[in-house]
């Protein structure tokens, strides 16, 4: 009798320990979402309020900006530390009181760049105390950015060559007047042109190893709101991903809905070029408001139209050899948008000469509601020394990554 009742109790005390553990990905939560074969999303931090800019560092740390809110002043940016002997990692207040922080990037001098309203200022990472000196804006000498109206908020890229190239958001949405009321179609937009153009990407010459600006301008103009910005690894070429215009149903009374129009714009922006805005959208389409305009023959066309109203904030060229080779060289967006084409994450994957006009690959969708999980909504995307992809999640507090977890084919 003895053995039968040791086997059964045998039995039941290894029924719990054969429960289902809680999924993982490359030891971390996993995100419940769609991703392709071989892929998973691991969460690294959750609880921030509003987090944008995700800065992965070469010892495996991160540095993150959290908004808070859209209020001045609530900014924070942290450190996300890994843990000593462990996959997870340690939350560092690093400076407080930010005003809408936004763009975050590692320079050539290997200081950290963080884009606020107005201004651009910069830290050593390596300083205990994060002393902050402002490069434009602020108390440097170069003039501060505009950060007014509808889009405030400050991204920036660095060049091959080592200059910084930032956003200049557009303050309305279609040069609308102050009481909403359409622009004067007989006379051209004045934030849309000029030196002091709104809606323009602005280059800003930089002297090293002092990383100080010694000139800068407007470098093109008609970009709605250019906040995904990626330099190509081959060409040097910048790319920018378009947020286009809302409410366009309003002047087209033809259309239910604008929730197909306009379509998002890919670009390689090039100097002194003018892209439409406000007088064109899509494929080089006069707007309703400017129904007279010769697109063609004033504004340089899109290369490639993305869905309507994804929103995509956040981009970079794969250069590492992580994921499988299709990847290469593909441009990965962050689609933010909440309505029917955000809230995914994609590949461009690049055709025969290299461009980022090939198929299109969701790598995450399916990212929306479930239990607690908020529809997902990606801000800045940026490569890991790793190869995998790092993401904040603005939506739902969240520091995440796309981890290659199958062997390379």
């Amino acid at each position: 009798m003895l053995k039968p009742l040791l086997a059964s109790a045998l039995i039941f005390t290894a029924t719990p320990a054969m429960a289902a553990p809680a999924p993982l990905c490359d030891g971390l939560p996993r995100l419940d979402v769609t991703t392709q074969p071989g892929f998973c999303v691991a969460v690294l931090a959750d609880g921030l309020k509003f987090p944008r800019g995700v800065l992965p560092l070469t010892n495996g740390d991160l540095m993150v900006t959290d908004m808070v809110g859209w209020s001045e002043g609530q900014g924070k940016l942290w450190l996300l530390k890994r843990k000593p002997g462990g996959p997870g990692y340690e939350r560092k207040l690093l400076l407080d009181k930010l005003d809408r922080p936004n763009g975050i990037v590692q320079g050539p001098d290997g200081m950290i760049y963080v884009g606020v309203v107005k201004r651009i200022f910069r830290f050593d990472p390596r300083d205990p105390k994060v002393t902050v000196t402002d490069v434009i804006g602020g108390s440097a000498k170069v003039p501060g950015l505009p950060g007014l109206g509808l889009h405030p908020l400050t991204t920036m890229r660095f060049s091959p060559q080592g200059d910084l190239y930032v956003n200049v958001g557009a303050s309305t949405d279609h040069c609308e007047g102050a009481d909403g009321k359409a622009p004067d179609a007989s006379r051209p937009c004045a934030a849309a042109e000029g030196s002091q153009a709104l809606g323009a990407i602005r280059e800003y010459k930089m002297a090293w190893p002092a990383g100080t600006v010694t000139s800068w301008r407007t470098y093109a103009h008609g970009l709605r709101n250019s906040m995904a910005l990626a330099f190509h690894p081959a060409t040097g070429q910048l790319w920018q991903a378009e947020n286009g215009r809302d409410a366009i149903q309003a002047a087209m009374p033809q259309l239910k809905n604008d929730e197909n129009l306009p379509h998002e714009e890919l670009n390689i922006v090039k100097a002194d070029q003018h892209y439409g805005w406000p007088y064109c959208y899509d494929d080089n389409q006069p707007s309703p408001e400017y129904p007279k305009t010769n697109c063609a023959a004033k504004y340089t066309a899109p290369l490639r139209l993305l869905p309507a109203h994804a929103a995509p904030l956040g981009m970079l060229f794969y250069t590492a050899t992580r994921f499988p080779d299709q990847y290469k060289n593909s441009l990965i967006i962050g689609y933010h948008g909440y309505r029917a084409h955000g809230h995914r994450l994609v590949a461009l994957l690049p055709d025969k000469a290299g461009a980022p006009l090939g198929k299109s690959v969701e790598l995450i969708s399916n990212w929306e509601r479930k239990g607690k999980q908020g529809r997902g909504a990606p801000v800045d995307v940026q490569l890991g020394q790793d190869g995998d992809i790092y993401m904040a999640d603005d939506h739902n507090g969240l520091v995440l990554k796309l981890h290659y977890e199958a062997a390379k084919p």
